[in-house]
Protein backbone atom coordinates (compact mmCIF):
# COMPACT_ATOMS: atom_id res chain seq x y z
CA UNK A 1 0.00 0.00 0.00
CA UNK A 2 1.03 3.43 -0.70
CA UNK A 3 -0.01 6.97 0.49
CA UNK A 4 0.48 9.76 -1.65
CA UNK A 5 -1.17 13.11 -2.41
CA UNK A 6 -4.35 12.89 -4.64
CA UNK A 7 -4.55 14.18 -8.16
CA UNK A 8 -6.80 16.42 -10.02
CA UNK A 9 -7.75 13.62 -12.29
CA UNK A 10 -8.99 11.19 -9.36
CA UNK A 11 -11.17 13.42 -8.56
CA UNK A 12 -14.46 11.67 -9.79
CA UNK A 13 -12.76 8.10 -8.40
CA UNK A 14 -13.09 9.64 -4.97
CA UNK A 15 -16.69 11.25 -4.98
CA UNK A 16 -17.07 8.04 -5.93
CA UNK A 17 -15.33 6.64 -2.37
CA UNK A 18 -17.45 9.15 -0.59
CA UNK A 19 -21.09 8.23 -2.22
CA UNK A 20 -20.10 5.20 -0.40
CA UNK A 21 -19.18 6.00 2.65
CA UNK A 22 -22.39 8.01 3.06
CA UNK A 23 -24.10 4.84 2.45
CA UNK A 24 -22.17 2.99 5.04
CA UNK A 25 -22.88 5.50 7.47
CA UNK A 26 -26.22 5.59 6.72
CA UNK A 27 -26.47 1.59 7.20
CA UNK A 28 -24.23 1.91 9.89
CA UNK A 29 -27.10 4.09 11.86
CA UNK A 30 -25.39 7.75 10.96
CA UNK A 31 -27.42 9.18 8.31
CA UNK A 32 -26.50 12.83 9.37
CA UNK A 33 -23.00 13.37 9.84
CA UNK A 34 -22.31 13.57 5.84
CA UNK A 35 -25.88 14.16 4.81
CA UNK A 36 -26.05 13.66 0.98
CA UNK A 37 -23.11 15.40 -0.11
CA UNK A 38 -20.42 15.86 1.77
CA UNK A 39 -17.67 16.30 1.32
CA UNK A 40 -18.59 18.21 -1.75
CA UNK A 41 -16.42 18.21 -4.88
CA UNK A 42 -15.33 22.25 -4.58
CA UNK A 43 -14.69 21.01 -0.79
CA UNK A 44 -12.39 18.23 -2.50
CA UNK A 45 -10.91 20.10 -5.39
CA UNK A 46 -9.47 22.54 -3.41
CA UNK A 47 -7.42 20.07 -0.87
CA UNK A 48 -6.23 18.50 -3.63
CA UNK A 49 -4.99 22.16 -5.08
CA UNK A 50 -3.51 22.37 -1.09
CA UNK A 51 -1.71 19.41 -1.86
CA UNK A 52 -3.70 18.50 1.71
CA UNK A 53 -5.95 15.09 0.32
CA UNK A 54 -4.48 12.01 0.36
CA UNK A 55 -5.07 8.71 -1.30
CA UNK A 56 -4.27 5.54 -0.14
CA UNK A 57 -3.36 3.11 -3.21
CA UNK A 58 -1.88 0.19 -4.76
CA UNK A 59 -1.03 1.09 -8.43
CA UNK A 60 -3.44 2.88 -9.67
CA UNK A 61 -6.48 1.19 -7.56
CA UNK A 62 -7.52 3.87 -4.64
CA UNK A 63 -8.94 1.89 -1.30
CA UNK A 64 -9.42 5.36 0.42
CA UNK A 65 -8.74 8.96 0.84
CA UNK A 66 -8.17 11.37 3.98
CA UNK A 67 -7.68 15.56 4.50
CA UNK A 68 -4.33 15.82 6.40
CA UNK A 69 -3.54 19.26 7.45
CA UNK A 70 -1.53 21.15 9.29
CA UNK A 71 -2.73 23.05 12.51
CA UNK A 72 -3.83 25.05 14.03
CA UNK A 73 -7.62 23.86 13.21
CA UNK A 74 -9.59 27.07 14.23
CA UNK A 75 -12.50 24.53 15.27
CA UNK A 76 -10.52 23.13 17.84
CA UNK A 77 -9.55 26.61 19.54
CA UNK A 78 -12.45 25.49 21.67
CA UNK A 79 -12.88 22.16 23.71
CA UNK A 80 -15.67 21.11 26.01
CA UNK A 81 -12.92 19.04 27.73
CA UNK A 82 -8.82 19.15 27.18
CA UNK A 83 -6.98 18.52 24.73
CA UNK A 84 -3.83 16.17 25.60
CA UNK A 85 -1.35 18.64 25.49
CA UNK A 86 -1.00 22.43 23.37
CA UNK A 87 1.81 21.10 21.07
CA UNK A 88 1.47 21.58 17.04
CA UNK A 89 -0.74 19.19 15.58
CA UNK A 90 -1.87 17.77 12.38
CA UNK A 91 -5.61 17.31 12.10
CA UNK A 92 -7.21 14.53 10.16
CA UNK A 93 -10.26 15.03 8.51
CA UNK A 94 -12.95 13.59 5.68
CA UNK A 95 -11.40 9.60 6.29
CA UNK A 96 -13.58 7.03 3.80
CA UNK A 97 -12.70 4.06 2.72
CA UNK A 98 -13.54 2.38 -0.85
CA UNK A 99 -14.67 -0.54 1.29
CA UNK A 100 -12.54 -3.30 -0.53
CA UNK A 101 -9.43 -3.63 2.59
CA UNK A 102 -9.94 -3.56 5.72
CA UNK A 103 -7.57 -1.20 7.57
CA UNK A 104 -7.72 2.05 6.29
CA UNK A 105 -7.93 4.08 9.51
CA UNK A 106 -5.06 2.38 10.58
CA UNK A 107 -2.79 2.61 7.20
CA UNK A 108 -3.84 6.10 7.17
CA UNK A 109 -2.81 6.72 11.02
CA UNK A 110 0.43 5.31 10.68
CA UNK A 111 1.69 7.08 7.49
CA UNK A 112 0.34 10.73 9.95
CA UNK A 113 2.44 10.00 12.56
CA UNK A 114 5.32 9.33 9.99
CA UNK A 115 5.18 13.27 9.87
CA UNK A 116 4.04 14.45 13.00
CA UNK A 117 3.86 13.46 16.77
CA UNK A 118 0.54 15.02 17.43
CA UNK A 119 -2.96 14.15 15.64
CA UNK A 120 -6.74 15.51 16.47
CA UNK A 121 -9.63 14.44 14.63
CA UNK A 122 -13.29 14.57 15.25
CA UNK A 123 -16.71 12.50 14.68
CA UNK A 124 -20.05 12.13 14.99
CA UNK A 125 -21.73 10.86 18.00
CA UNK A 126 -23.27 7.91 16.06
CA UNK A 127 -20.13 7.18 14.12
CA UNK A 128 -19.44 4.32 16.12
CA UNK A 129 -16.83 2.26 13.78
CA UNK A 130 -14.88 5.41 14.02
CA UNK A 131 -14.75 5.79 17.40
CA UNK A 132 -14.24 2.26 17.88
CA UNK A 133 -11.40 2.73 15.31
CA UNK A 134 -9.71 5.47 16.62
CA UNK A 135 -9.65 3.91 20.61
CA UNK A 136 -8.27 0.85 18.98
CA UNK A 137 -5.30 2.44 17.47
CA UNK A 138 -4.44 4.82 20.61
CA UNK A 139 -6.57 7.87 20.23
CA UNK A 140 -7.81 9.61 23.28
CA UNK A 141 -11.31 10.57 24.03
CA UNK A 142 -10.26 13.99 25.10
CA UNK A 143 -13.87 16.30 24.77
CA UNK A 144 -16.14 17.87 22.31
CA UNK A 145 -15.78 20.80 20.12
CA UNK A 146 -18.14 22.64 17.93
CA UNK A 147 -17.64 22.02 14.22
CA UNK A 148 -18.76 25.60 12.23
CA UNK A 149 -20.56 23.30 9.34
CA UNK A 150 -21.59 20.60 11.05
CA UNK A 151 -22.41 20.82 14.79
CA UNK A 152 -21.03 19.18 18.04
CA UNK A 153 -18.32 16.53 17.52
CA UNK A 154 -16.35 14.44 19.65
CA UNK A 155 -12.46 15.09 19.52
CA UNK A 156 -9.95 12.47 19.71
CA UNK A 157 -5.93 12.90 20.34
CA UNK A 158 -3.17 10.71 19.67
CA UNK A 159 0.28 12.00 21.19
CA UNK A 160 3.21 9.86 20.00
Amino acid sequence: MEIRKAREGELSEILGIYEGARAFMRKSGNPTQWGDNYPAEEVLAKDIELGQLYVICEEDELFGVFAFIKGPDKDYNYIDGAWLNSLPYYAIHRVASAGKRGGMMAECVKYCLGVCDQLRIDTHEDNLPMQRSLERLGFVRCGKVYIERAGERIAYQLSK
